[in-house]
């Protein structure tokens, strides 16, 4: 169980600096709209991989998917991405200085952001296949506990990565009062070129193939 516990905050740790337009969002909202807000989205984001995790997991059972559905359902993310990042470069920066607490409506408006841009993003999906293969080898059929062990091990990975996001989201907070508005809006533009060219890569990964080998190869 202990050696289940340290991979899973190993990769854990990796999978949390993997999301790199999530990181600047997840900054920028938490110093726009506060530590509430930042938690809010960073519960939106381990949901999505909870959702990931248990499509990879058990969904492959019931139905299959085809390849050009999954590049039709990419493209549709790419496009999500890539709206998201021109609205985050013009977008009209402000801070929120009163420290007030977002109603439960915004906070779930946050919550979906990050479930949204996490979910439409095709690299996580093949990030987290990445993962469960390695755990299907590392943990294979004759090994005692194997589901137990598999378990502990994803468990552990959420709870690195929500903790993670958690922290960044109390430190943001926490500079907030010594950031100007200016600079919020060249964090805005830094979030919407990270989401631009995420969009991109993964458009070329899934479609032209100019710069990029598709995923999986």
């Amino acid at each position: 169980m202990i050696e289940a516990v340290i991979r899973g905050l190993g990769i854990g740790l990796v999978l949390t600096f993997l999301t790199g337009p999530v990181f600047f969002a997840l900054i920028k909202t938490s110093i726009e709209k506060g530590f509430h807000a930042g938690v809010a989205m960073a519960l939106g984001v381990v949901s999505s991989d909870v959702v990931f995790v248990g499509a990879i997991l058990f969904g492959s059972q019931f139905f299959h998917i085809s390849n050009q559905d999954k590049q039709h359902a990419g493209i549709v993310g790419c496009a999500i991405l890539f709206a998201l990042g021109i609205y985050y470069c013009f977008k009209k920066s402000e801070v929120n200085y009163n420290n007030t607490v977002p109603s439960r409506l915004k906070r779930t408006g946050y919550f979906f952001k990050g479930f949204l841009m996490c979910i439409l993003n095709p690299t996580l999906l093949f990030h987290w296949t990445v993962v469960i293969t390695t755990a299907s080898t590392l943990y294979q059929g004759d090994v005692y506990n194997r589901t137990f062990k598999i378990a502990v091990m994803f468990l552990t990975i959420l709870i690195v990565q929500f903790g993670l996001d958690t922290t960044k989201a109390f430190y943001a907070d926490k500079l907030r009062d010594r950031i100007s508005v200016k600079f919020v809006h060249r964090l805005n533009e830094v979030a919407g070129l990270a989401l631009i060219i995420a969009a991109l890569i993964l458009f070329d990964k899934l479609v032209t193939h100019f710069v990029f080998s598709p995923p999986g190869v």
